[in-house]
């Protein structure tokens, strides 16, 4: 099965890989159409010059920008503390590494929220710092991209993440989660839809969480089978109604292991009782 099975969503009308390319190759060969670029005013050599930033633009206008992002996840923290699961969050200062920190009743120490765009980058898979006073870290691709599936987004990510989990820096994620605005919509079916809750007027469904697992050095592999546990994970599944007995059947894995000197990887999304989907490489 392909990586889009990491997640359990799709989007929905995104055209097909090959249609893509054709509408690719037919907005270059444009530029060979100069009867059609002077009726339009333009010539073949301003065509090919502004080809480049029109595409940045169109690419530009039609993606979430930073501010749309952090709004999106102060109305996610906001509905977290109104349930009663957070006692406070902290929002990052303007020009500071875009990270919350939430206050949970039960929890010695605070959670990090680190939000990230999309995951297929190294921007937002690998440049991150967790705060010296957290007790456990997230990532957050807040990723409105519809380049790729979501399960495709997640497997781009956890690769890369490899590279962080593997490195000597003391800091470690305790799992990833994929969820912006467009979960739940018709751009981006959900089917956790029954346990969607209203948020700034909109009808969002529970996050699609991973927890990661601990590093080991001795180790040839590393929460493969699942089993790694934390605490924020039933917190924020109990905003959306779901009980924390019930919390596991929502809540992912990432594994990673050694076989004959080749690294492999296990995505596992959960959402619901014997609702699974996974994807390993």
């Amino acid at each position: 099965m392909g990586a889009e099975e990491a997640a359990p969503c799709r989007h929905a009308g995104a055209p097909p890989v090959d249609v893509v390319e054709r509408v690719s190759r037919l907005i270059r060969s444009l530029g060979a159409e100069e009867a059609l670029l002077t009726r339009h005013g333009i010539t073949v050599e301003e065509f090919r010059e502004a080809l480049g930033p029109t595409i940045e633009k169109m690419r530009g206008s039609s993606s979430a920008g930073v501010g749309d992002r952090r709004q999106f996840m102060r109305g996610m923290l906001r509905h977290l503390v109104t349930s009663g699961l957070v006692t406070r969050f902290e929002e990052p200062q303007y020009g500071d590494d875009t990270v919350y920190r939430l206050s949970i009743p039960g929890m010695a120490e605070d959670v990090a929220i680190i939000q990230k765009g999309c995951p297929d980058g190294a921007h937002g898979s690998t440049r991150w710092l967790v705060p010296d006073w957290a007790g456990e870290a997230y990532l957050w691709w807040v990723c409105d991209s519809m380049k790729y599936e979501p399960g495709s987004h997640v497997h781009k990510g956890v690769q890369r993440l490899f590279q962080r989990f593997s490195d000597e820096r003391p800091d470690q994620l305790a799992g990833v989660i994929f969820h912006n605005e467009l979960c739940g919509g018709s751009r981006r079916l959900c089917p956790k839809m029954e346990h969607a809750v209203t948020i700034d007027g909109r009808e969002t469904p529970p996050p699609c969480v991973y927890v990661m697992p601990d590093r080991d050095p001795s180790a040839n592999e590393w929460n493969w089978n699942g089993g790694q546990k934390r605490v924020f994970p039933a917190v924020l599944m109990k905003a959306f109604g779901i009980p924390a007995e019930h919390a596991s059947f929502f809540v992912g894995d990432v594994g990673y292991r050694f076989i004959g000197g080749k690294r492999k990887t296990n995505i596992v999304s959960r959402y619901g009782l014997a609702r699974t989907t996974s994807h390993r490489s």
